[in-house]
C-alpha cells in the first residue's frame, strides 16, 4: 500500500517538474519571439548617445575651429543657427552641412524681446532662418531650439503650432555654461560637460560658437576624450531624433 502511494507521489512530481520546465521553455521562446517584432527598447536605453550642440552661429574663426576639432576627431555634432549671422558667412554654413552635422533653428534675431512677444513673432523667425538656411544649402532643417530654453515659453498649444510648421523643440540636459559665462577655464567648462545624471538615457550638451568662446574650442577636445573613455556614441540631432523639450504646465 505505501509502495503503491510511493509511486504515485513520484510519478506526480516527476509530471509536474516536466510540465513546469516545458511551459518555462515555451514561455521564453514565445517571448523572444515575439521581442524579435518589437523595436529593441532595451537595447536603445542601453546604447550610451551624447549630442554636442553649438549655439548662435555661425560665427568667423570659432565656428570654423569648432568644425575643424569635430573632423580631427571624427565625430559629429549640431549647430543651431541664428539666421541674421549667416551673410557673409555662408561657407561655413556649407561646410557645417557637407561635413555631416546637424543644424537647426535658433530664430532670426535672437533677441528676447522681439522673439518672444508673440508666438506668431517665434514661429516666423524659425521659418525665416528656415528659408535662409535652404537658399544656401539646399537643406530644410525642422529642429529647433528656444534661445533661452523653452521653460516659461513653450506650452501645449505652441508645441502644437510648432508642430504644425513640422517644427521639433531641443532643449538641453548638460550645460558647459558657456553662454553666460564664455571665458570660463578650459578646466571649468570641461567639469561642466561631465555634470550630468547617469540615469539620463541620452545627454545633450549645449555649448555655443560665439567669438568670445575661445575656451570652448580647447575644451572641446577634452569633452570627446571624456565621453568617448566612457563609451559613448556621438550623434547629431536629425528628423528622426526624439524631441526634447523642459515640462510645461497644459
Amino acid at each position: 500500500m505505501f509502495d503503491k502511494l510511493r509511486k504515485v507521489k513520484i510519478i506526480f512530481c516527476i509530471t509536474v517538474s516536466f510540465l513546469l520546465v516545458t511551459s518555462i521553455y515555451l514561455a521564453k521562446k514565445t517571448f523572444y519571439k515575439n521581442d524579435m517584432t518589437l523595436p529593441c527598447v532595451s537595447n536603445i536605453a542601453d546604447k550610451k548617445t551624447v549630442y554636442l550642440t553649438f549655439d548662435d552661429g555661425p560665427i568667423p574663426v570659432v565656428t570654423t575651429q569648432l568644425l575643424d576639432v569635430l573632423k580631427e576627431y571624427n565625430v559629429k555634432a549640431t549647430f543651431f543657427i541664428v539666421g541674421k549671422e549667416i551673410d557673409g558667412r555662408e561657407e561655413i554654413l556649407n561646410r557645417i552641412y557637407k561635413e555631416g552635422h546637424g543644424i537647426g533653428l535658433h530664430t532670426y534675431t535672437h533677441n528676447f524681446k522681439k522673439i518672444y512677444l508673440s508666438e506668431d513673432n517665434f514661429i516666423n523667425e524659425m521659418l525665416r532662418t528656415q528659408n535662409k538656411i535652404k537658399e544656401i544649402t539646399g537643406y530644410t532643417s525642422n529642429i529647433i531650439r528656444f534661445p533661452g530654453g523653452s521653460s516659461g515659453h513653450l506650452n501645449q498649444n505652441m508645441l502644437e503650432n510648432l508642430h504644425k510648421n513640422n517644427l521639433k523643440v531641443y532643449d538641453w540636459n548638460v550645460n558647459l555654461e558657456d553662454g553666460i559665462k564664455p571665458n570660463l577655464s578650459i578646466n571649468k567648462l570641461v567639469n561642466n560637460a561631465k555634470k550630468y545624471n547617469e540615469n539620463y538615457s541620452r545627454i545633450i550638451l549645449l555649448m555655443h560658437c560665439n567669438s568670445n568662446n575661445k575656451n570652448t574650442v580647447k575644451a572641446l577636445p577634452l569633452i570627446i576624450d571624456y565621453y568617448k573613455n566612457l563609451g559613448y556614441e556621438f550623434k547629431p540631432i536629425l528628423e528622426d531624433t526624439n524631441e526634447y523639450y523642459y515640462r510645461f504646465k497644459k
